[in-house]
């Protein structure tokens, strides 16, 4: 009875949250999300439709941008984002999954850590236990499998290396608007 109170209540206030995500005012969600992410920076954008799973265990820098339709789940782990991170919408960062090759379907997780001025592009998918370098970008549709190195372009499924990038960085994101 307790275990399903207990699950009763997360499921709850994750509903809540999402209901929140999708209100068009920025200082509404901020006002929810500072409550219950586990840090968050100064001048972050988080946009409407963003999914954040296990709030606590999502750590934020300053000057980052997370767009619309994000998944940013933090079950299976710790997610760090750094200082002028630009995540475009529908990306989905997972620290939880499934192993495979297990008999009773068990589940296996990892941080993920975002260094800080890297870009992931639209329909990115991080896997767990996974590190995007400094600087780094990954491009539309790939699906990281390994880590990425500081200051590289990759893309793919599973996500190689098709180039390199400037090493200096020093624009900041995170414009808060009214509506969004």
């Amino acid at each position: 009875m307790k275990e399903s109170l207990g699950r009763f209540l997360w499921d709850f206030k994750q509903y809540l949250l999402e209901c929140v995500m999708s209100v068009p005012f920025h200082a509404v969600r901020n006002m929810v999300l500072n409550r219950y992410l586990g840090a968050r920076g100064k001048h972050v954008e988080i946009c409407r439709n963003v999914e954040i799973r296990c709030p606590s265990k999502v750590i934020i820098g300053n000057d980052t941008t997370i767009n619309k339709n994000t998944l940013i789940d933090g079950r299976g782990g710790v997610v760090r984002i750094g200082n002028c991170v630009d995540i475009a919408q529908d990306v989905r960062i997972w620290t939880l999954q499934h192993d495979y090759d297990s008999s009773d379907y068990q589940a296996t997780g990892g941080d993920v850590i975002i260094e800080d001025y890297a870009w992931l592009a639209s329909g990115v998918t991080i896997l767990p236990g996974r590190k995007i370098g400094r600087g780094s970008v990954v491009a539309t549709g790939a699906v990281v499998t390994r880590d990425v190195e500081p200051f590289t372009i990759v893309g793919g499924v599973p996500a190689k290396i098709i180039g390199k990038r400037n090493r200096d960085l020093r624009y900041k994101l995170g414009n808060q608007r009214w509506f969004h």
